[in-house]
């Protein structure tokens, strides 16, 4: 199970201490962010509060420690090993992958090659993004998203920032995989390989190529690789049953995903937005609803500070399930 104290060692001692010193649960932490000059911040309970300096949690910037550059420039140290060329690639997309999944988030200065990024440099801004692999989470949802020959449904999950789409994905992905046995009121499930395109190693949280996160046993993942590229690469070479994405929206990756659908996969993937309304909203998408590409869409939503499942609709966009289910 993971801890607070495999974050922690990326962190220089002095700040460490100030972290340590907080009363946090490790499973309602998200999100620790670092700025050059500025109060450490923090996103814990579906809330932002600061860090403050006598180890307490408060809502008063001026209580909060404040982070200094050079324990930035310790913390990337730590992160990138003394070796951050190393990391030179995921640099340059603007994050870093460490142990255990969990994302750094970089920002300051670029480097620009042509019109390209080529890297960053006078980094003073770090986010490092928490990951939480809960297994389960995808219990109530999944039995909604297999058609009655037992093929999985094209599906497509929205939902708002910070409302657990990657987080429930990643438990379809797993459970999809694995398949299951029969149980009581519910028939056996064939596991079936599934094809991850982790653009942003959020899926699978890939640390020197090896998830960190558990993907099922009949999973691939093609890590830190553009969705539209990476969908048709894991089809030409590794003949998945199911594939998929996060966050889609572009105009190319939606040509990509006419061309899966056209190789005879089923497609898992999310998408930012709230309701169906918001999907209608966005052109590129428009046509793929009213094409009826999708046979189930699930619509999350964050009342309360709590991750929730809102709804479940068919291909048509009616009901079938709502009320909070996980």
């Amino acid at each position: 199970m993971r801890t607070l104290e495999e974050i922690l060692k990326i962190f220089p001692l002095g700040l460490r201490g100030i972290l340590q010193a907080l009363p946090l649960d490790f499973a309602e932490l998200q999100e620790i962010r670092l700025r050059a000059g500025k109060p450490l911040l923090l996103q814990y309970q579906g809330r932002e509060v600061f860090g403050g300096r006598e180890g307490e949690l408060t809502g008063e910037a001026g209580r909060a420690y404040e982070v200094s550059m050079r324990e930035i420039r310790e913390t990337l140290e730590h992160v990138g090993r003394h070796s951050l060329y190393a990391f030179e690639e995921e640099m340059r997309q603007g994050f870093l992958t460490i142990t255990g999944g969990h994302r750094i988030g970089l920002a300051g200065r670029t480097v620009l090659e042509g019109n390209q990024v080529r890297s960053l440099k006078n980094i003073s801004f770090l986010n490092v993004r928490l990951s939480h692999e809960v297994k389960g989470c995808a219990d109530p949802v999944l039995p909604f998203l297999y058609r009655e020959d037992g093929q999985v449904c094209h599906t497509l999950i929205l939902s708002p920032p910070r409302c657990g789409k990657t987080t429930l994905l990643r438990d379809l992905i797993r459970q999809i995989s694995n398949g299951s046995p029969p149980e009581e009121g519910q028939p056996s499930r064939p596991g079936h390989t599934v094809g991850v395109v982790d653009e942003r190693s959020e899926i699978g949280g890939c640390y020197l190529g090896i998830p960190s996160n558990d993907l099922g046993i009949r999973t691939d993942v093609l890590d830190c690789c553009p969705k539209t590229q990476g969908m048709m690469m894991l089809i030409r070479s590794m003949s998945p049953e199911v594939v998929a994405v996060d966050e889609i929206g572009g105009y190319e990756e939606i040509h990509a995903i006419e061309a899966v659908l056209h190789c005879g996969c089923r497609l898992l993937a999310t998408v930012h937005g709230s309701s169906m309304a918001d999907l209608l909203g966005k052109p590129l998408l428009k046509k793929l609803v009213q094409d009826q590409v999708f046979e189930r869409y699930v619509i999350l939503h964050r009342p309360g500070g709590g991750s929730w499942v809102r709804q479940i609709l068919d291909q048509q966009g009616n009901p079938m399930a709502g009320g909070n289910l996980c």
